[in-house]
């Protein structure tokens, strides 16, 4: 026995020295999982513009559980208070309060809505009013510290000192669950303020309704008009402990009151409706005990809420809820493991694949029931629904990067897309949706790009011939922002219909994309009709200044023109020095009409090197300081593919070191640690991408260029069982140039990658170096 023991103790340490040997040399192959949650960080972006949330939730999870850091209205004396825009998550790192814990929440955008059902677990005097931040103990709000908080994938905890409640929060896909440690108390409240929420307005809330169906379980529902305008979220709240006793604050008075007037419905009346609702609960507590919560959501019916609880949180063991998300976490971002020279360089990874899996979000129940555009209850039969598409940021590098590691996720977003056409009126696909709403938001149909990306690169779960007809029919509504006079006269007039370049620009980019899904299927005529269009950039190009520009509905050219400037100028969250280098499917052709190789050169150098004043963004919401490299804006998505567009020009070397500044300039570690609006991703996807040294410049071609990766090694385990291996060899933070590169052994000659190879498995090879090589390779 003793000698059988000494050869397993043996074993053991041989074993732990042949891993920890594999860890060091950046051998470590993707049959190992590793434990990657760690190096993730929820606080990042949660600072100034970055407008992450940093709660509970699963990858694509239907439940966002994070807390509410005040409570600022959309409107101030009857006009939009800017100071919203900063709320646009719910949380910002500098305030000193909490509000609440609301189960709903958009990660980095630039607009919002949702913060449904508010939590708030509070001891004391009964409060059913949040304060004000000034005066914290005037409401349910509760101070807090950074040093008591605590944000990790799929849980957060934080100490609320005003209540002395240890509060902790974890999710499922369709469950939030909350554990609030409580002293001892005969005063122990649970608030539940179904009139808070984000972007909040005076009759935003069209209706709210509220059953106690017995002492441990309530339902209802919340219907909204806010971004979606006819939204409608049901839920199922459920207790591990009986009420001791409830009740309503005191609704406004309507003209008509019915006959409810004979009940007392402010406490213990188990049915509350109305457009404004403040709920409490109230327990007595032990020291040290704790209360659980469980909200479960549907799209469908309160009766969905509770059967998706039922089926993914059936039981109160926090802990275990806790750790089976953050194994699904974890089962995520193994699906790129890689190897960094700074820990800071793989916090920012990590936390990127993070922010990048966070959206589009799964939008049914478990028997796969939701509600469509057109209001009525759909089966998603064959594929997963979702919803919340951020398109005009997203369909750049975040699907793209979905159809590398999600290519199952990214054909049902597909299919959602098409359904989403299906039950349109109008028969478009999705510009800006969520919760069986369009809301319009942005300019473009970029959904047609993610469409044409996945039918290119092959990733087709979906009906392929079905879904280019939805991409023509899309590009063909004359009523939809000037397409009308986009299709009559190939360019939008500024004097009909506003941002009219970047309109013209970006429907000729789409209208490239569908051209190749087109040619992909063989069909011709789709082909011709569409190539033909995605010429149309050409014509708000200006000879004489050498800036796309604003044309007029006579065909001559708007007089007033600055190209710095980012209003009034045909644009839309950006200038014309930036934009007029946005035609991503046509760089060579662009490069000539601009003068050819040197001044184009010469052109993107200045755009790096110049200095943009802060009168020219001052007045801009999106773009800070902080998200800005001369002119280069890089905290806002149209400038996205810009310092890849050396590699149509003789010197690619020249993208290199200015991709590394990105990297190092525009994600850093810490709360304010990203250069703006993460847009659902979009940010983040940047900033996966070209660490792994390539970039998908046109989504809807099969090719990625080429730049400089930030990684010592990676390895995409990919969903087809096979795995594509980035490697670097003399990797540094003085080494950004890239002298030559290898693809499976054999030496590249042009700095492009196809989206093949990758799919296929293999390995690309970067040899790194301190000098540019001025020879193409």
């Amino acid at each position: 026995m003793i000698i059988r023991n000494s050869k397993k103790i043996l074993l053991g340490i041989s074993v732990l020295i042949f891993s920890f040997s594999n860890n060091i040399t950046g051998q470590k192959k993707a049959t190992e999982k590793r434990n990657l949650i760690q190096y993730v960080d929820p606080m990042i972006g949660t600072a100034k513009m970055g407008h992450t949330y940093p709660g509970a939730t699963v990858p694509f999870g239907s439940v966002q559980l994070s807390p509410e850091t005040d409570t600022i209205a959309y409107s101030l004396n009857g006009k939009y208070n800017g100071e919203v825009y900063k709320y646009c998550a719910g949380y910002q790192y500098e305030d000193k309060t909490i509000v609440g814990f609301s189960h709903t929440h958009f990660s980095g955008t630039g607009h919002s809505d949702l913060g449904d059902f508010l939590i708030m677990p509070t001891t004391g005097k009964l409060q059913l009013n949040p304060g004000v931040a000034s005066k914290p103990l005037s409401g349910y709000r509760s101070a807090f510290s950074h040093s008591t908080e605590n944000a990790e994938p799929a849980y957060y905890s934080v100490f609320l000192e005003d209540h002395k409640i240890k509060a902790e929060l974890t999710a499922t896909t369709r469950v939030g669950m909350h554990q609030y440690t409580f002293p001892k108390s005969n005063e122990a409240h649970i608030i539940l303020d179904l009139t808070s929420g984000i972007y909040n307005y005076d009759k935003k809330n069209v209706w709210t309704f509220v059953r106690v169906e017995n002492d441990t379980l309530i339902t209802g529902y919340r219907q909204t008009n806010g971004w979606a305008r006819t939204r409608t979220v049901y839920f199922a709240m459920s207790f591990n402990k009986p009420i001791k006793s409830y009740g309503q604050a005191a609704q406004e008075k309507s003209v008509y009151r019915g006959f409810w007037g004979r009940f007392d419905q402010t406490k213990n009346f188990p049915e509350m409706a109305g457009q404004n609702l403040k709920l409490f609960f109230d327990f007595d507590t032990n020291e040290g005990e704790k209360i659980k919560i469980k909200m479960a959501l549907s799209p469908v019916s309160s009766a969905g809420a509770l059967e998706n609880m039922k089926k993914e949180a059936p039981d109160w063991d926090f802990e275990k809820v806790k750790k089976q998300s953050q194994e699904v976490w974890n089962n995520e971002l193994n699906k790129v493991q890689v190897e960094t020279i700074q820990k800071e360089d793989l916090v920012n990874f990590y936390t990127a694949m993070y922010h990048a899996f966070l959206g589009p979000t799964e939008y049914m129940d478990l028997d796969k029931n939701y509600k469509g555009l057109d209001m009525n209850v759909h089966k998603a039969e064959n594929f997963t629904n979702y919803t919340s598409y951020s398109l005009w940021d997203t369909y750049r590098a975040l699907h793209p990067l979905f159809n590398i590691v999600q290519p199952k996720r990214n054909g049902d977003m597909v299919s959602s897309m098409l359904a989403h056409s299906d039950q349109s009126v109008h028969k478009m696909l999705p510009i800006w949706s969520h919760y069986a709403n369009e809301n319009w938001c942005m300019i473009g149909y970029h959904s047609v790009s993610v469409v044409a990306d996945a039918i290119v690169k092959g990733n087709i779960s979906f009906d392929a011939e079905k879904a280019l007809q939805a991409c023509v029919n899309t590009a063909k509504v004359p009523y939809y922002d000037g397409l009308e006079f986009y299709m009559n006269k190939g360019y939008v007039p500024e004097d009909k219909n506003g941002a009219s370049v970047s309109k013209t620009l970006e429907y000729a980019y789409d209208d490239w994309a569908i051209a190749q899904a087109a040619k992909k299927l063989g069909k011709t005529d789709i082909y011709n009709e569409f190539i033909a269009r995605s010429k149309n950039y050409k014509n708000v190009y200006d000879e004489k200044t050498g800036f796309m520009r604003p044309k007029l509905n006579d065909g001559t050219f708007k007089k007033e023109f600055d190209p710095l400037d980012t209003h009034g100028q045909g644009f839309i969250e950006g200038n014309s020095w930036n934009y007029s280098l946005y035609v991503p499917h046509d760089p060579a052709d662009m490069i000539k009409l601009m003068g050819g190789n040197e001044k184009f050169k010469v052109r993107l150098d200045s755009l790096f090197n110049m200095h943009l004043p802060d009168k020219y963004f001052e007045n801009t919401e999106d773009i800070t300081r902080d998200g800005i490299i001369g002119n280069y804006v890089h905290g806002n998505e149209p400038s996205h593919h810009v310092v890849y567009l050396y590699n149509w020009t003789d010197s690619p070397w020249k993208a290199q070191d200015k991709i590394r500044m990105i990297l190092k300039k525009m994600y850093r570690n810490g709360a304010d640690g990203l250069g703006g609006n993460d847009d659902f991703g979009q940010m983040s996807a940047w900033y996966i991408f070209s660490s792994l040294g390539f970039y998908p410049v046109a989504p809807g071609s099969d090719e990625y260029a080429l730049g400089s990766p930030l990684m010592k090694n990676a390895i995409l385990n990919l969903e087809n069982g096979k795995t594509f291996e980035v490697e670097t060899v003399n990797q540094s933070d003085k080494n950004v140039f890239v002298s030559k590169v290898l693809l499976n052994g054999k030496q590249l000659e042009k700095p492009f990658l196809k989206h093949a190879d990758v799919m296929n498995g293999g390995k690309i090879t970067f040899y790194m170096s301190n000098k540019p090589n001025k020879k193409r390779y």
